[in-house]
């Protein structure tokens, strides 16, 4: 069996993410166009999953031209599988092959792990002693046993599952 690894918030297409500003005025992802963010993912992807490994995405995948997404997402290593997230056109993913699951979030007991889009309130994790998640780009998580894996605070490279767990 290959590795897990894990990642979330790619929104690849969103040019509005080029936008988007920090608290201190700079930008949440500096890049000059869509198509330079979504290589620098693909690239930071690549870089640590091979053929045989599985990925979590946590949702939001990408916000924009769905063929430009199609031909991105081909270009992408590993056994795909989504936890929904605010953005995420369920049905298009659904019915596009894109992942092998969807759900809305994946207890790992075994890691102490609770992968989900948002962060959880700490009493519905109760099986595992941390959860992971994605939403909150360049901001903190909450207090306490959590821990983001949004493109922006790993940069841009999915976080093997080993890395993240507790047990």
């Amino acid at each position: 069996m290959g590795n897990i690894w894990v990642t979330s918030d790619t929104h690849f297409g969103h040019q509005g993410m080029l936008g988007f500003k920090n608290d201190d005025g700079t930008p949440v992802r500096d890049f000059s166009s869509t198509e330079e963010m979504d290589e620098r993912i693909i690239e930071g992807w690549n870089s640590v999953v091979k053929t045989g490994d599985k990925v979590y995405h946590l949702g939001d995948v990408f916000f924009g031209s769905k063929e430009t997404f199609k031909s991105n997402w081909n270009r992408l290593k590993g056994s795909k599988r989504l936890l929904l997230g605010n953005h995420d056109d369920a049905k298009f993913l659904a019915a596009g092959g894109f992942f092998k699951k969807i759900g809305l979030w994946r207890i790992f007991k075994e890691h102490g792990v609770t992968l989900s889009h948002v962060p959880l309130h700490e009493g519905s994790f109760r099986h595992s002693v941390v959860n992971v998640h994605g939403h909150t780009h360049t901001r903190k998580s909450p207090e306490g046993p959590y821990r983001c894996v949004c493109v922006e605070q790993t940069n841009y490279v999915p976080l093997n599952l080993e890395e993240l767990r507790v047990i």
